[in-house]
């Protein structure tokens, strides 16, 4: 264990140095040293691929080997016995939704380009991506000056009793306008103390180098905390969906239809593994292992849906969801609706007491209804606001 947590030091100094915070805003000023530990660092992101396609977006991503992903540099991870064709041990829970389904394959990738079979799908990574990406900020939790993030959420009640196996939503899709280090974001978050699990969309230029609404998921184990795969720890398994994909179409204000997206995490009762899963058949993503968790070793206690900005230190705060206050309407606000929880069994349960956050409702607002069902989903959250923009 000693030997482990010295490794995990080792990556974690690599990924400070990489991916910290740089409270001077466009500073990309490298020592000698971190030039080298970049290069390190690019080598490990970057695996040999058996085969490079290109999306209909225009990203660029590597066909990486399965046995040969980066989640196997994990010092705990190093003797797994691990395979591409892994399966979940879940009860299969039914959404009650009436979404059409969408063919992602065919929205993301010209026709007849696919990753081969045993293959996962990473986005490739350059060296202005890593030093851009220094300029992130530390999770929300660990923020000095916690007032640079802003928070617009349902939760369900405080209870350290409480044991969820998991929760899931249909989110709504927007593209609320940021720029620089700011970022806009709608998120599910399981937690429990420390550790941390989240899957959403978001508007990062600093992570992603544009502005267009992508798909992220993030995990925090003090002390490593990181988004997508850019560290060790989340283990792909799907050769089709893109964890940072670009959504493309979204949801505009006004109209009668709504793009969303329907996501859970979902922990295996067998193995304690943590699944990621998306759309209304629970198409497996990916999972983080249950032995690089504390925590997240047993079952999660708080859940958290909705919206969260961020802008550095002297920059307005940015709008959230669909850029206006909620009003109470699904046709122009942004919403999560269709909220569940696991139970300690795997079971679908309802969330039936759940509170709201907001840190500034000058800025932000959030509307709760548990029991409204429209068109069989239930439970909606509207969210969102104009954050500060007037003053862009």
């Amino acid at each position: 264990m000693l030997m482990h947590q010295r490794s995990i030091r080792q990556i974690l100094l690599v990924l400070y140095l990489l991916l910290n915070y740089d409270g001077i805003q466009g500073k990309t000023m490298l020592s000698k040293h971190e030039k080298l530990e970049l290069e390190k660092q690019l080598k490990l992101l970057n695996k040999p691929s058996v085969k490079t396609i290109k999306s209909k977006s225009g990203d660029i991503y590597n066909c990486i080997d399965f046995y040969k992903q980066p989640a196997f540099d994990h010092p705990l991870l190093k003797n797994h016995n691990f395979h591409p064709t892994i399966k979940t041990n879940l009860i299969r829970s039914k959404q009650n939704s009436s979404t059409f389904s969408i063919n992602w394959s065919s929205k993301i990738w010209p026709k007849d380009d696919a990753c081969p079979f045993e293959t996962v799908l990473i986005k490739r990574i350059t060296k202005e991506d890593l030093i851009r990406q220094r300029n992130m900020p530390p999770p929300y939790d660990v923020m000095f000056d916690k007032k640079f993030a802003m928070f617009a959420i349902v939760r369900v009640s405080k209870n350290p009793l409480n044991k969820f196996g998991g929760a899931g939503m249909i989110t709504s899709l927007h593209n609320p306008y940021v720029k620089g280090q700011q970022h806009s974001a709608c998120r599910l978050k399981i937690q429990k103390e420390s550790d941390i699990l989240q899957v959403g969309w978001r508007v990062d230029p600093t992570l992603y180098n544009d502005n267009k609404t992508r798909l992220f998921v993030h995990f925090q184990v003090r002390p490593v905390y990181c988004f997508n795969v850019l560290c060790p720890g989340f283990i792909l398994v799907n050769n089709k969906i893109p964890i940072d994909m670009d959504f493309g179409d979204v949801s505009n204000p006004g109209h009668s239809f709504a793009y969303v997206f329907t996501m859970a995490i979902k922990r295996d009762q067998v193995n304690g593994n943590w699944w990621l899963l998306f759309e209304d058949n629970y198409e497996q993503i990916g999972f983080w292992p249950q032995k690089i968790f504390t925590n997240l070793a047993s079952f999660a206690n708080n859940v958290e849906w909705g919206g969260v900005v961020y802008s550095p230190p002297g920059v307005p705060k940015p709008p959230m969801g669909a850029s206006s206050f909620p009003i109470g309407n699904t046709g122009y606000d942004a919403y999560c609706k269709a909220l569940i929880v696991f139970n300690d069994k795997g079971e679908t349960i309802g969330v039936n007491r759940s509170t709201i956050y907001v840190d500034d409702p000058n800025l932000y607002k959030v509307l709760n209804y548990p029991n409204l069902v429209i068109r069989k989903s239930k439970h909606y959250v509207l969210y969102g606001g104009p954050g500060e923009s007037h003053q862009l």
